[in-house]
């Protein structure tokens, strides 16, 4: 009876008639948030990139957007009803805009929770996980890094195996020393910040700085005699964040398709 009652008040009050400009304001509100959910994300990566503040605070920011994004859909949805019932169209296309921004704001944070719940928590990606590459020329530049730069051992390694089954070193027909030249000439062609290239030690080890938050990746790529020919092995590791998103994995998979390409 209560829940009777209450929906027939609720059809009374619609059929009564909406202000526009109360269809209006929340339309319009909702459309704020969306604009302040965008400004939020925005500048959640890029005060980190320039050391405005430290990550957390970035990523706290990251999901306070999404928070504010939400309200923003569910502000658009009633926006959207109000207009329609009070016929203010003008509402009705500020509620709309409103709407599509928040769901695309919202599209970002969800698909990273998604990754976050399918990949393991980890920030070390390696071919060898018996006898990773090891880091000698960019340690100095790890020495403030949250993430440290050895290796975490078995446990790493097997939730890397049961993610990752894929990466693993690659072997190629052709001398170590054009190994190394053709490694890198890749590893500059992808945009890395080459720290050390000892062609003597068959190491190279380099940067690399996502687009968004500015997150400093560290390379190692180790070049060895293999089977009449090389063996190319690849650690990628991230200095700050528990996990990584698929980020070093990735990284580590257009690497090797570079290199066979070559």
């Amino acid at each position: 009876m209560r829940v009777s009652f209450r929906a027939e008040l609720l059809y009374h009050l619609l059929m009564s008639g909406i202000p526009k400009a109360t269809a209006s304001l929340i339309a319009k509100t909702g459309l704020f948030l969306a604009a302040l959910s965008a400004l939020a994300a925005l500048s959640s990566g890029l005060g980190f990139r320039y050391e405005l503040w430290d990550f957390q605070t970035g990523l706290k920011a990251f999901r306070w957007s999404a928070y504010c994004a939400l309200a923003s859909a569910v502000l658009s949805l009633v926006g959207i009803v109000l207009s329609r019932l009070s016929g203010a169209s003008r509402g009705l296309f500020i509620a709309a805009f409103g709407l599509v921004i928040s769901v695309l704001l919202l599209a970002v944070p969800l698909y990273w929770l998604q990754k976050a719940r399918s990949l393991p928590s980890i920030h070390d990606i390696s071919t060898d996980t018996e006898n990773p590459p090891k880091f000698v020329a960019i340690l100095p530049l790890r020495k403030n890094a949250l993430n440290p730069s050895e290796y975490g051992g078995e446990s790493i390694a097997a939730q890397q195996h049961k993610a990752y089954p894929d990466i693993a070193p690659l072997l190629l027909n052709i001398t170590p020393d054009k190994a190394f030249e053709r490694a890198n000439r890749v590893a500059t062609k992808m945009g890395w910040k080459i720290v050390d290239a000892s062609i003597k030690e068959g190491r190279i080890e380099a940067t690399a700085t996502t687009r968004w938050f500015g997150f400093k990746d560290d390379i190692v790529i180790r070049i060895e005699n293999g089977d009449g020919g090389s063996r190319v092995d690849i650690r990628s590791v991230s200095r700050v964040g528990k996990s990584d998103l698929g980020t070093n994995a990735n990284r580590i998979r257009r690497f090797l398709r570079e290199m066979e390409k070559s």
